[in-house]
């Protein structure tokens, strides 16, 4: 959902998030209360665009984070 999300930033804002801007806890908190108000996850998530939408260390960035939001850190793309 995140990759998605920073797909269509990419093509229609020319942004994207930088994922390592968003913490952890405050994302996951502002997600659970999104379906309620999303004005949380809006301006957290707003907070954290940039326009380096060819970085590719933003991107592989973007999907360490992904895979952290979720619980699993053991690995990171840099190590691989």
């Amino acid at each position: 959902m995140r990759i998605w999300l920073d797909m269509i930033l990419k093509q229609e804002l020319r942004l994207v998030v930088d994922w390592s801007r968003v913490d952890k806890e405050d994302y996951l908190l502002a997600m659970e209360r999104s379906p309620i108000k999303d004005v949380e996850i809006k301006v957290l998530l707003k907070n954290a665009l940039t326009d380096r939408v060819d970085d590719r260390e933003i991107y592989m960035k973007g999907i360490d984070m992904s895979y952290y939001y979720e619980g699993y850190n053991v690995f990171r793309t840099e190590d691989l």
